[in-house]
């Protein structure tokens, strides 16, 4: 399934008027290949939600979320950045995120041919940038002076 956004028009008339009585009803069947289905509870709920929109006249359009939001879940604050927000984030250009995520120094997911780059990614390479620069500091004398004495 394509992670493009799709828009389906609103029913008008005997459609609507149809899907309105059949929804009423309570008594909702599922087919798929002449296939009767049980849904689960959620999926029930979205697709029972969808229908009444069409019923109601409303355009509808369906999109997949970029990631699930469970409760007590750490994938639920780790959001999806954008180019520019993940180069504020982390104090940079937006050109050299670029460059960065280019090079596969920082990891990069395409929503079409958009790039998405998730928090933990970059907060992952603030802390390998805070290392290298301890790491530096360390074999240069410890300290991060500029290895003079003291007089």
């Amino acid at each position: 399934m394509s992670q493009q956004s799709r828009t389906y028009p609103a029913l008008t008339g005997k459609d609507a008027s149809a899907l309105n009585r059949a929804l009423s009803s309570g008594d909702v069947t599922v087919f798929v290949d002449g296939t009767a289905l049980r849904l689960p509870p959620a999926a029930r709920d979205a697709v029972l939600d969808l229908l009444g929109r069409l019923a109601g006249g409303q355009a509808v359009t369906v999109s997949a979320a970029a990631e699930a939001k469970v409760p007590g879940d750490s994938s639920a604050h780790n959001p999806l950045l954008t180019t520019s927000q993940a180069a504020a984030a982390a104090g940079i250009s937006h050109t050299y995120l670029r460059n960065l995520t280019d090079a596969g120094v920082i990891p990069v997911e395409y929503r079409g041919t958009h790039r998405r780059i998730r928090m933990s990614d970059v907060e992952a390479w603030l802390q390998s940038q805070r290392e290298a620069r301890a790491a530096k500091a360390a074999a240069q004398g410890g300290d991060g002076t500029s290895g003079g004495t003291d007089t």
